[in-house]
């Protein structure tokens, strides 16, 4: 996490052949979520769905 950022809650939800992993930032109500398949690495998931939220963190400031 990067320096200075809060708390981040994960959510991993196996559907299936499926996983939706979900990114939610308490501090500001921020949430982000992408799908992938259930056999994939936690750790890229993770990764994903981080990248996902601080897209959404750039978008909300007219930054993307």
């Amino acid at each position: 996490m990067p320096a200075g950022r809060s708390e981040i809650y994960l959510e991993f939800q196996v559907h299936g052949a499926f996983v939706k992993v979900t990114a939610i930032d308490p501090s500001t109500g921020l949430e982000a979520s992408i799908t992938g398949p259930a056999n994939a690495p936690r750790a890229t998931l993770q990764a994903a769905v981080m990248r996902k939220l601080e897209y959404v963190r750039q978008k909300k400031n007219g930054r993307a």
